[in-house]
């Protein structure tokens, strides 16, 4: 790092410093918020998997009956899936919110009798499925933000402060020295004045 040993430079390596102390504390916090949200959202990833899991096993006892309503998947098809937004620290995270289905419109009369409550569960199922990926999602992107943070954190601890710090003691050696060595300067050109106004006296 190449710094110019001026008072000018003291002046921007001091504010410099200032600024990386007085942002560093909010990028911390940022870290923290981050790391929580995502501990959280694999919580709840986790907790809808267990779900899921458990609403796929209680299907295979009824799941042979779907060659008798072979109609049945075009009513699983999402119509739209809707999702908001979840501001964590400055990071806009999806947020899952509801599934719509266009309604199953069947025969009551030629359907059997499980159709109804086996489209609900099928469809409970792939809204799981879809919060579990939203969720997936909101993970990713908070990662990758929290690898940004963590990158410019460590900027500013290990680099950007350490750095300024070392400038600003250079400098001050530097100028500290400057000035005992105007000092000195000074004294000596004084005491060559007065020695030869000492010498004029004498003549």
């Amino acid at each position: 790092m190449k710094i110019k040993l001026t008072k000018g430079e003291l002046k921007r390596q001091r504010d410099a410093l200032q600024q990386y102390e007085r942002y560093l504390p909010t990028l911390l916090l940022k870290k923290q918020l981050l790391q929580l949200e995502i501990s959280h959202q694999q919580g709840a990833l986790r907790e809808r998997e267990t779900s899921l899991s458990a609403r796929e096993n209680a299907a295979k006892e009824w799941s042979g009956l779907l060659i008798e309503a072979p109609d049945i998947r075009q009513w699983l098809i999402p119509a739209k899936i809707i999702t908001g937004k979840k501001n964590v620290a400055g990071v806009d995270c999806p947020v899952f919110e509801r599934i719509e289905f266009l309604p199953a419109e069947y025969d009551l009369f030629l359907s059997p009798l499980w159709v109804d409550a086996g489209v609900d569960a099928l469809r409970e199922m792939v809204s799981v499925r879809e919060e579990i990926r939203v969720i997936a999602q909101g993970i990713a992107v908070l990662r990758h933000d929290l690898r940004i943070t963590t990158q410019r954190v460590n900027l500013f601890e290990k680099v950007k402060i350490p750095e300024a710090k070392e400038a600003i003691r250079l400098i001050k050696i530097y100028i500290g020295d400057q000035m005992t060595n105007a000092i000195g300067r000074s004294k000596i050109a004084k005491n060559k004045i007065e020695e030869a106004n000492v010498e004029e006296v004498a003549v």
